[in-house]
């Protein structure tokens, strides 16, 4: 039983991915397993599949016999791809007939530009449908063991981006909100931003974690504290991918799996 097969069984009015037509997708967090029905329709009915650097070998291995795979990732300090190249591509393939599967790590609206290049075909009045994913910063949580809420603990979760730290942006406000912070792209500037946030009176010692190549069988984890996590990293050799998670939900893992198990 083919892939496409296995889904007609389990759902009823697969949707049919149209010629023209470009579907911004969410591959998840790394895990084949966390792929969402519509995602793998998409896999299973495209031409071409445009897919970013963190999607999964085994994820991109689901898609058709006869589907083209276009590389098209963006990583920090890497050589990339413009990413007004990329929608410009996404746009010439949609009018050249193909049925284009714009897939990314995650969620494609979470730190993902997907929204740009949304607004890209739109404009260029190409036919598009977003399909979401699970967004890393709560699968690589749930992996770890790390409830994103618990009553008690917390109200609310804070997600922002690390990459960028250097633009002027104030730290300030989250540290001061006492919620659990979670920072996607965030390893060449943690020691930066760690220190932001306790000069702006986040105690250092508040529980933190990082967690690197989430739901996949590379998985690491290593919790610290705010003050210590910067060193403690490089010196583990964490680097990207990688989630890093800030507030006392972090203690929860210990009392969940037992002690600071990788």
């Amino acid at each position: 039983m083919t892939a496409w097969d296995a889904l007609a069984t389990r759902r009823s009015g697969v949707p049919v991915f149209a010629p023209g037509h470009v579907w911004l997708a969410g591959a998840g967090p790394g895990d084949p397993g966390l792929l969402t029905l519509d995602a793998l329709a998409g896999l299973a009915q495209a031409d071409v599949v445009v897919h970013d650097a963190l999607v999964d070998r085994r994820v991109l291995a689901l898609a058709g016999a006869g589907a083209r795979l276009e590389f098209a990732g963006k990583r920090g300090g890497k050589p990339s791809i413009d990413q007004a190249d990329i929608s410009e591509r996404l746009v010439a393939l949609a009018r050249g007939g193909e049925r284009v599967l714009r897939l990314k790590g995650g969620d494609p609206f979470v730190f993902g530009r997907g929204g740009e290049e949304a607004m890209v075909l739109a404009a260029a009045g190409v036919p598009f449908r977003v399909i979401p994913g699970i967004t890393a910063g709560l699968a690589a949580l749930a992996a770890a063991a790390i409830p994103a809420t618990l009553r008690g603990v917390n109200r609310a979760v804070i997600f922002a981006a690390g990459h960028g730290a250097d633009e002027d942006f104030d730290w300030a406000p989250l540290a001061r909100t006492g919620q659990p912070i979670v920072l996607y792209m965030v390893m060449h500037n943690l020691e930066r931003i760690a220190a932001a946030l306790m000069t702006a009176g986040l105690p250092g010692a508040t529980p933190a974690a990082v967690i690197a190549a989430a739901t996949t069988p590379q998985q690491r984890v290593l919790v610290s504290t705010l003050a210590e996590l910067p060193a403690a990293a490089c010196e583990h050799n964490f680097e990207p991918p990688a989630i890093v998670v800030i507030g006392d939900i972090v203690k929860m893992r210990g009392e969940l799996i037992g002690g600071d198990k990788p």
